[in-house]
């Protein structure tokens, strides 16, 4: 089997795929067809937590597949349970409860339609029901009608107008312009802590004070997507709280490293009291929101167990200490194609100089950076034209980031000039 061939001949080309076919994984290591190794800074875009092959997850799924996969959400499902409460307790320390759903889109399309419930509980100073979101540029919500509306890059938006209305982007970090842009229909503020796709930006903490501040002032929803930074990837459970530990949001999404690899995702909702004593999450009662599969017994003891093996293990502590090692060590190298090291743990993005690099007309210099380092052996992902992303398994070895940087450099080295 030619899986290049094939993949053109039967399925869909929506993605620009690198000439890399993974077969086979074992920790943070990937093997493709051809038996060529790779080290896995990837990782299913901040996905796999626990690295590949036979971990705790695998065996996890194993045993539960061989007992129940699937039960619909018109019965109580016990592992839903257990899973809901690991992320209220342990991960947000907050009061609230969780909806289970299968990706990061489908979780931020049911933080949308929580605005628009909350947007007509609590209608404008005209009796106006609210409906307007306000996100940022360079932000990335998922690939529905309602993720793509909400997302602040035109190239996902072309060729799918008309787009849902009620979305307005602005800058991240500017206060001000934040401040002057809130109108009558505005109703939340969607924003990730830490933009993953857009290029590993993040808000300042200064700013996510100041977004506090003016959601209770206007009565808005804060509503954070933690779909890539979220649960241990930078260090905290609670993505936000590397940067402003003292942030309290109304909602919060998770899709990603939540099961591993194993496609499940989550939204949780405060008890905030919105009106004649009911709770935020009140709003979203029964008949307002539904996922066949979401929450499934298999789907949450993915996320059952990966919860358990990065608090119980310290993985956060563990990200911590790998991103002071890959900040020094590039630090030390004073690499002129290096402008800067973006991020927090094992969420990192790269700063390219684009003038420092040998990169063919009409190339992003961050996918000819990306396919030149799958080359050498390293897995590491762009975003945006000038970024490439260091996001291996929260399991990774101190000598696999050797290892990896080594990777780094020399391509580095090979590529510039």
């Amino acid at each position: 089997m030619n899986t290049a061939e094939d993949l053109a001949r039967y399925v869909l080309p929506t993605y620009a795929r690198f000439p890399v076919a993974p077969v086979r994984g074992e920790g943070t290591l990937l093997w493709d067809e051809d038996g060529n190794r790779y080290l896995d800074f990837c990782a299913g875009l901040a996905t796999c937590s626990l690295g590949h092959g036979d971990t705790p997850l695998s065996r996890a799924i194993a045993r539960q597949a061989s007992e129940l996969i699937h039960c619909c959400n018109l019965y109580q499902i016990d592992k839903q349970v257990e899973l809901a409460r690991c992320l209220v307790d342990e991960c947000l320390e907050l009061p609230g409860r969780v909806f289970f759903s299968n990706s990061g889109a489908e979780s931020n399309d049911g933080l949308i339609k929580l605005a628009r419930r909350f947007g007509q509980a609590r209608p404008g100073p005209a009796g106006q029901p609210r409906h307007e979101i306000l996100t940022f540029n360079k932000s990335f919500h998922g690939r529905t009608l309602g993720g793509i509306a909400a997302t602040g890059q035109e190239k996902v938006k072309e060729g799918f107008a008309p787009l849902l209305p009620g979305f307005r982007h602005l800058e991240l970090n500017d206060l001000s312009s934040l401040t002057s842009n809130i109108r009558p229909e505005t109703c939340a503020i969607l924003l990730e802590a830490i933009q993953g796709e857009g290029g590993i930006h993040l808000a300042s903490r200064e700013f996510l004070q100041g977004v506090q501040e003016l959601c209770k002032e206007h009565d808005l929803l804060l509503l954070l997507d933690e779909v890539q930074c979220g649960l241990g990837r930078t260090g905290e459970m609670a993505g936000w709280r590397s940067i402003e530990p003292g942030l309290i949001p109304d909602a919060v999404s998770w899709a990603k490293g939540l099961g591993g690899g194993f496609p499940i995702g989550a939204f949780w909702i405060s008890e905030r009291i919105v009106t004649d004593n009911t709770p935020l999450f009140g709003l979203m009662g029964a008949g307002s929101h539904g996922s066949t599969f979401g929450g499934s017994p298999l789907a949450c003891t993915a996320g059952i167990t990966v919860l358990r093996e990065v608090i119980d293990q310290e993985l956060p502590a563990r990200a911590l200490r790998h991103e002071r090692t890959i900040r020094e060590t590039i630090a030390s190298w004073q690499h002129p194609a290096i402008t800067e090291v973006r991020g927090k743990g094992l969420l990192l993005g790269i700063g390219l100089n684009i003038e420092a690099l040998r990169v063919p007309e009409g190339l992003p210099a961050s996918i000819h950076l990306s396919g030149e380092l799958a080359s050498a052996g390293l897995l590491s992902p762009p975003a945006g034209p000038d970024t490439v992303r260091l996001m291996p398994p929260l399991t990774v070895s101190s000598g696999e980031i050797d290892e990896a940087l080594e990777i780094f450099r020399h391509t580095l080295d090979r590529t510039s000039g």
